[in-house]
């Protein structure tokens, strides 16, 4: 395998999609060839199309529940659906997609001996009794609840990883990813940016969940992207020994509540859609905000795109959107 100082060939599950689409963008940009896979459940081939005849990107179409034989230097596992409206959808593929796809991919990793980078989540934590949420919280999650398919696959797929990495000596980086805005959200996949910005856009009532008080953290996908890129580049350990595994939080660890959001979408589009109250969903956190000192401390990283600045950039893509028809 070539030099981590050279570029890399490199293997993105879930590269369609929302966060896929823009670490590709970023691995392009500076000179590594990558391999998108995407079975395009959810992600999208128009968030990939201005690469599709780029030399050194080449896209298949296939779900990481079966195996796949391709030769790369490092892999970056993000292929899951990742809203409610989308895991809740086919939960038992949820599951499937979460752990038979971390097997795969596990097992890929070992034969080439590269370094695999897992795309978990904040929901790992459930509806949490800490807060902040620092990465050694074990976590309050339902194991029966609608939302356990995705929950519980991801926790799940961290327990594979860290066998694997025990086991068999592989190099892992785990990050658990919070709340992620921007560009390229799926305009229809029920989270709460994406939902209040279109609702805005379209005039229509901005739909809360319970009283609006429960609090969220939001990053927006650029800061995001560069966390992926130092935590998956964070050298490895002396004598060919597996670098720091993680897991690490990434997210922005200034909170607002839902009620704010609302109000912040509803200044910047500049929209008179009123308020609607409907019950809290089933298992839904109440709290979530990232203790963000191992970022802080291995990476040297932590967001820069202030909320305000995230959602004009959002709303502009949006509104583009919705302009086309799309």
């Amino acid at each position: 395998m070539r030099n981590y100082d050279e570029s890399k060939r490199i293997l993105i599950t879930g590269g369609a999609g929302f966060l896929g689409s823009h670490l590709i963008d970023r691995l392009i940009e500076r000179g590594d060839e990558v391999i998108c896979v995407d079975n395009l459940s959810t992600g999208s081939k128009r968030n990939i199309e201005h690469l599709l005849t780029h030399p050194r990107f080449e896209f298949i179409r296939h779900d990481v529940t079966f195996p796949l034989f391709v030769e790369v230097d490092q892999i970056y596992n993000l292929g899951c659906p990742a809203s409610p409206v989308h895991y809740q959808h086919d939960p038992v593929q949820t599951t499937k997609t979460s752990v038979h796809g971390a097997i795969n991919m596990l097992g890929l990793a070992k034969r080439l001996r590269a370094r695999i980078f897992q795309a978990s989540t904040s929901e790992v934590y459930g509806d949490p009794s800490v807060h902040p949420q620092p990465e050694t919280y074990w976590g309050n999650v339902n194991p029966i609840g609608v939302r356990s398919c995705y929950d519980e696959g991801k926790r799940c797929a961290e327990t594979l990883f860290f066998d694997y990495h025990r086991q068999h000596r592989l190099d892992i980086r785990v990050a658990r990813i919070f709340n992620t805005y921007g560009p390229h959200m799926h305009p229809n996949d029920g989270r709460v940016v994406s939902n209040f910005i279109v609702q805005a856009l379209k005039g229509e009532p901005i739909t809360l969940y319970g009283d609006g008080q429960q609090t969220r953290s939001f990053c927006y996908v650029d800061d995001l992207v560069e966390g992926f890129l130092r935590f998956m580049n964070l050298s490895a350990g002396e004598n060919g020994q597996p670098g720091f595994p993680g897991p690490i939080n990434l997210g922005a660890p200034r909170e607002f509540t839902i009620r704010e959001l609302a109000d912040l979408i509803l200044k910047a589009t500049n929209s008179s859609s009123p308020l609607v109250f409907k019950p809290l969903p089933l298992d839904d956190p109440m709290q979530r905000k990232p203790d963000i000192t191992l970022a802080r401390q291995h990476l040297g990283w932590e967001p820069q795109v202030p909320l305000e600045d995230g959602l004009l950039k959002t709303i502009a893509y949006f509104d583009n959107l919705l302009a086309k028809g799309d």
